[in-house]
């Protein structure tokens, strides 16, 4: 098996798993994001961290464990945001103290905002269902189009210096097939404010290929060619999710903003 076969087969299984715990939600769905926190701290946190360990001992880890059970346990989302304030502020603040990096504080954040961004996405409703659903195919096509643009067109690259292979018509061909993807995705679901609901996409698919580019800039800051080796043909699983956590946190802020903390999904897919 090729190269190119192991990541679509990888990419497949994923995939089929990601979009059974959707449909299950609840604390199925926590669960798969609490996981995902968690395997995105200890990547982050094996290519930062000094070969001679943490300044910080155990205490981000003991801080995120306490985030994940928050998380599983479905704490309201003022408690959780100002719970991920809070172990940011100790990290940070015990780094400064051991004249240590922001590494772990910022790890923390980009983990614990990464979960609880899907998580409260979810919720237990249609609503919730139909928002992740909305995400994924949005920053799925993005990828998908991005990808096979870029290859097909070519021309001036999009950041050269953190990731030589974007092109900039790989760009624009993924924005235009995440929108078209969110808007089929929206129009099956029985949506009505499309135009919204376009432009959200535009967002997100933007938002998607900065956070892409966001995570090679970590990885390449630190000498890394993967996060991890985690998913066959894939590295690792920030490798996997940078482009979808980034795009999950500004679908999040969109819908706190429209429907409140605990329950984005209904401001833009009211049930």
């Amino acid at each position: 098996m090729n190269n190119l076969q192991l990541r679509i087969v990888s990419a497949l299984v994923l995939a089929a798993v990601a979009l059974g715990l959707t449909w299950l939600g609840g604390l199925w769905f926590r669960l798969l994001c609490a996981c995902m926190a968690a395997v995105i701290f200890y990547e982050w946190a094996r290519m930062s961290r000094p070969a001679a360990g943490a300044a910080l001992g155990f205490v981000p880890e003991a801080l995120l464990l306490v985030f994940v059970g928050a998380l599983i346990a479905g704490v309201p989302a003022s408690w959780l945001l100002s719970f991920v304030l809070a172990m940011v502020v100790v990290a940070a603040v015990g780094a400064r103290m051991r004249g240590a990096a922001q590494w772990d504080a910022a790890g923390l954040a980009y983990a614990a905002l990464s979960g609880l961004s899907l998580a409260l996405l979810r919720d237990g409703d249609r609503s919730g269902l139909v928002a992740i659903l909305f995400l994924f195919a949005v920053v799925w096509a993005t990828d998908i189009f991005a990808y096979f643009v870029g290859r097909a067109v070519g021309g001036p690259k999009l950041a050269p210096s953190i990731s030589p292979g974007k092109t900039q018509s790989g760009a624009l061909g993924g924005a235009i097939g995440g929108v078209v993807a969110g808007l089929l995705l929206a129009v099956a679901a029985g949506a009505s404010n499309l135009v919204v609901l376009a432009l959200v996409a535009l967002v997100l698919s933007i938002v998607s290929q900065a956070g892409d580019l966001f995570e090679s800039w970590v990885k390449r800051r630190h000498g890394r060619k993967d996060s991890s080796a985690l998913i066959p043909g894939h590295g690792g699983v920030m490798d996997r999710v940078d482009g979808l956590v980034a795009a999950a946190f500004a679908l999040y802020v969109i819908g706190w903003i429209s429907a409140g903390a605990d329950h984005p999904a209904q401001g833009l897919f009211p049930a």
